[in-house]
């Protein structure tokens, strides 16, 4: 490896070497284990080599544009089902002390291609001794390296390809009639480049593929961050086996993958992405550039279900007494950190009825005809994109399933069920064509650290948004659903730039959410103007309380996007716990993207949206390509200055509040609904200073009814106050009956608690740390800097109830706090 790491940094290692090979496609055929906490079978990675696919990459857009090609147009994927037997029946039984594949190499320790030593090998190489070579000369052995950690890597064989009866067609070559090296290459070749229209084909090839024989074992070795193969005699990429398959198990510990209980007390396990992604789930390559398809086959006890990204609602297929096994593919290539899974004893809900009522079908942005007028170009590698299916693009509410523990379906139905088809309904008439087919929703486990995580097909919720009516559960829903375009569809090509994902779905939710609930257009913008209040308030405090060097959207400047030769990098902070809980790239991209909204105008902006979206679908990008296409759709006479190295310089590449931001906040008048709240914390300033006997004819308070938001904000405003008087703070709590509220207005009710050492309310405190983890880490802070006995007590018995169950970087970081 070509790249320096130093492990006292917190910059996350992205080791594969993209730049000298690619994996175009996965096949994982797994055992999911609860006794032993572990995941554990086979992963068959189908490559392709450097010269080949940078050449394609060079050529796909004039391959796209030019009139003769018609690789654009093709069907749309059907569900279909292909059993996968087990890859274990086409080899034989594995005794790992039979394969001693070669004898250990002193280890160099002066660790000088930046990998750490886990002292956990399996037999292999030493990594020190062999370096990736590309070129046809040099002696060195070619090394493919994937990003790995907290795995036990078996085995790693070649798969022999030539043992597929029919895979002989691919083979262009008439001399090349011997089986051989360059004989199976080659027929791999041709099946990672079949056209798209023939998906369904293909995804079969690759399913026989992943179950043939075995034709030698390979030499590996291990790491903290990497698994490194090689195979003797194979000098470059192009001689390197292009079908291999790893035998591996994932470790209880892995820090991929949750094992915990459900809100019913029953096992299971899902994928966190946590700051290191999928490599404790399985080998890959995490450069975002490594876009690939997989299918996977998931068996477990028949009493769980298996949720994953996938095209097809799968079903499960019983294999014997007590076992099921579930398959999914994907045919839309994507990051290895997008793939997700969760295996539990979920119960699918579904709705009664579905009244039109409570469907929006058109909003403020409807997608007109001249909108569409560039859709029949698609820049993207070639895959069955719904972009180029005319039912796809006019289908406003996508099929959708919905999942929770059994204990949760009833709060499940009151809420969540009917938000989802005019959430999805409002995402349509937004920004168009949804890039998935269909949509899974999970409530997952009480110890999930955010309130949602988005993924292809698949979308997880905190049980946290269930509680206190619909406007927290609607505008997470939509949050998330903002991501299938902008974090998925289209993705960052540099993880440091989590604005173009972050920033987005944050500025999109308040137009999805106003389009759903069929606002007036006043009303709408009412909303969206007290929730800028309220961010622009959390971006002050994050600026307070965050370094410097966080708050940078853009932190490696002009090397954003590079790589080393081999493609390795690093992602900046990527491994801080504390970035994990900052807002800064969520709330700094939300006001860029609301100040250039402004300079276009809202009917000007979404329809520049809606062709950024056709232009980009399917690809990577930095931020300038945003910004530049932007700029170009803006008229000179509302440019005012403005061009990207302005923007990089105000809003991305500097720390602090970006200046553009403070003059607007510092011009602009308050909306009616935030001088609502600020009449509302007069009379409750007036109600506090009260004497507690009052005059006789001293007239009682009329307190106005307020929205979720504004009774957040009337809290920011009461926390404020120096003192609060325990009558004060019980009749607040009467009032709104603020425990039953949504968990921002319970999150703001519990820091008034804490603050003014509510002793009566403190139940509430206990209730939210245990019921609502995902905002919970703030709060034990607080409790701890007071220096109160009681509450830094409340802290420490709070975390010994949950801190088994706790998400590990939030329990580490708690652990810090109270310890």
């Amino acid at each position: 490896m070509d790249i320096q790491l130093d492990p006292a940094r917190d910059d996350l290692p992205l080791m594969a070497n993209t730049s000298h090979i690619l994996v175009k496609h996965y096949v994982l055929d797994l055992d999911v284990d609860f006794e032993s906490q572990v995941i554990e079978g086979t992963i068959v990675l189908f490559l392709e080599d450097g010269n080949r696919f940078k050449k394609q990459n060079s050529s796909i857009k004039e391959a796209c544009q030019s009139e003769s090609n018609k690789a654009c147009k093709f069907g749309m994927p059907e569900p279909c089902h292909i059993p996968v037997t087990n890859a274990r029946t086409f080899s034989s039984e594995m005794e790992y002390s039979d394969f001693a594949i070669c004898s250990k190499g002193e280890k160099d320790t002066s660790d000088k291609d930046g990998n750490h030593d886990n002292q956990e090998h399996a037999s292999g190489i030493s990594s020190s001794k062999y370096c990736c070579d590309t070129g046809n000369h040099g002696s060195e052995d070619f090394l493919l390296v994937l990003d790995c950690c907290d795995l036990s890597v078996l085995k790693v064989e070649e798969v022999d390809v030539a043992a597929v009866p029919g895979l002989e067609k691919f083979t262009r070559s008439p001399e090349l009639t011997v089986v051989s090296e360059e004989f199976r290459n080659q027929i791999v070749r041709e099946l990672v480049t079949l056209p798209a229209n023939r998906w369904r084909e293909q995804l079969d090839y690759y399913a026989c593929c992943s179950q043939a024989p075995g034709c030698g074992d390979l030499l590996f070795d291990t790491d903290t961050w990497s698994l490194q193969i090689r195979k003797t005699g194979a000098q470059t990429a192009t001689d390197f086996p292009h079908a291999i398959r790893i035998w591996y198990k994932t470790k209880p510990e892995g820090r991929s993958v949750t094992w915990t209980s459900d809100q019913s007390g029953r096992p299971c396990v899902y994928t966190v992405g946590s700051p290191i992604n999928n490599r404790a789930l399985f080998p890959c390559q995490e450069p975002p550039v490594a876009m690939s398809t997989w299918q996977a086959t998931v068996r477990a006890a028949a009493s769980f279900v298996v949720l994953m990204s996938g095209e097809n609602s799968a079903k499960p297929t019983q294999l014997w007494e007590g076992c099921s096994s579930w398959y999914y593919y994907v045919t839309m290539p994507m990051p290895a950190s997008t793939f997700t899974i969760a295996v539990g004893c979920w119960t699918e809900m579904k709705m009664e009825t579905c009244s039109s009522n409570d469907l929006a079908t058109e909003g403020p942005f409807s997608p007109s005809e001249a909108d569409f007028r560039h859709v029949g170009v698609c820049s993207h590698t070639e895959y069955p994109c719904r972009f180029q299916n005319a039912s796809a693009t006019t289908q406003e509410i996508i099929p959708h399933r919905v999942f929770a523990p059994v204990c949760l379906t009833g709060a499940c139905q009151e809420t969540l069920l009917r938000l989802i088809p005019p959430c999805l309904s409002a995402a349509h008439s937004v920004l168009g064509t949804h890039p998935f087919s269909r949509l899974d929703v999970l409530i997952v486990p009480a110890n999930f650290p955010s309130l949602g995580m988005a993924s292809p097909h698949i979308m997880f919720l905190s049980q946290s948004i269930l509680t206190g009516g619909s406007h927290l559960c609607g505008t997470r829903l939509c949050h998330e659903i903002a991501h299938a375009w902008f974090g998925l569809a289209i993705g960052a090509r540099d993880w440091t730039e989590e604005w173009l994902s972050e920033g987005f779905a944050t500025h999109l939710e308040d137009v999805f959410w106003a389009t759903a609930q069929q606002l007036a257009p006043h009303e709408a913008w009412e909303q969206q103007e007290l929730r800028a209040c309220l961010r622009w308030r959390r971006l002050q405090d994050e600026m307070q309380c965050s370094p410097e060097e966080m708050q940078v959207l853009r932190p490696s400047k002009d090397k954003t996007g590079h790589t080393s030769d081999s493609g390795a990098s690093v992602i900046k902070h990527g491994l801080n716990l504390e970035k994990i809980f900052m807002q800064v790239h969520y709330l700094k991209g939300y006001f860029l993207l609301r100040f250039l909204a402004k300079r276009l105008g809202d009917e000007t902006y979404f329809s520049f949206l809606r062709k950024f979206v056709h232009t980009f679908h399917g690809q990577l990008i930095l931020s300038q390509d945003f910004l530049q296409m932007l700029l170009e759709n803006i008229p000179e006479e509302k440019r005012l200055e403005l061009s990207v190295e302005n923007i990089y310089q105000d809003w991305l590449e500097s720390s602090g509040i970006p200046k553009p931001l403070q003059r607007e906040r510092r011009s602009g008048a308050e909306c009616g609904l935030a001088r609502q709240v600020r009449a509302e914390v007069t009379k409750w300033i007036r109600v506090n200073r009260r004497p507690r006997k009052r005059k006789r004819r001293e007239k009682e308070e009329v307190f106005e009814k307020l929205l979720p938001d504004q009774l957040v904000l009337l809290l920011e405003h009461l926390l404020e106050q120096k003192t609060l008087s325990p009558r004060t703070l019980q009749s607040l709590q009467r009032t709104y009956h603020l425990q039953d509220q949504d968990a921002e207005v319970r999150h703001r009710w519990c820091e008034l608690i804490v603050k003014h050492k509510f002793t009566k309310a403190y139940k509430s405190v206990e209730r939210f740390l245990q019921e609502d983890q995902a905002m919970g880490v703030y709060l034990y802070g607080e409790l701890m800097v007071s220096e109160d006995a009681r509450q830094q007590q409340l802290a420490r018995r709070c975390f010994e109830w949950t801190k088994e169950q706790m998400d590990r970087s939030s329990a580490q970081v708690v652990a810090e706090m109270l310890f």
